[in-house]
């Protein structure tokens, strides 16, 4: 599979890919559980409406439906705490430029 914008490597889907629940009865879906999360994500990342998904992931509204079915089960919530346990904290910083402080924060005295 290709590496398309906002879309999961296959080392962050190998973390994840055991978290969702097999299809239950019925016809089997057209794409697969990878490519509904990236569509999921790419909603996410995008900040795009629904409509807006691309075709290549199907309709949208399969789309938010089974963003639906995952977010009522919990399947959603039980991947973002299981890649939340295995954090990389290496690449994280806060700096002055992220976060200021008032000028009075500093100890300037009042009434100048």
């Amino acid at each position: 599979m290709s590496q398309r914008r906002y879309e999961l490597t296959d080392e962050q889907w190998e973390q994840i890919r055991d978290l969702f629940p097999p299809y239950r009865t019925g016809r089997p879906p057209k794409l697969g559980n990878r490519s509904m999360f990236n569509a999921i994500l790419w909603i996410a990342r995008s900040g795009a409406p629904w409509r807006d998904l691309p075709e290549r992931y199907g309709s949208w509204k399969t789309v938010y439906s089974r963003f639906c079915i995952w977010r009522d089960r919990g399947v959603l919530s039980n991947i973002f705490h299981a890649v939340n346990d295995e954090a990389d904290h290496e690449n994280l910083s806060i700096d002055s430029t992220s976060i200021r402080a008032h000028q009075h924060s500093a100890g300037a005295k009042k009434g100048l």
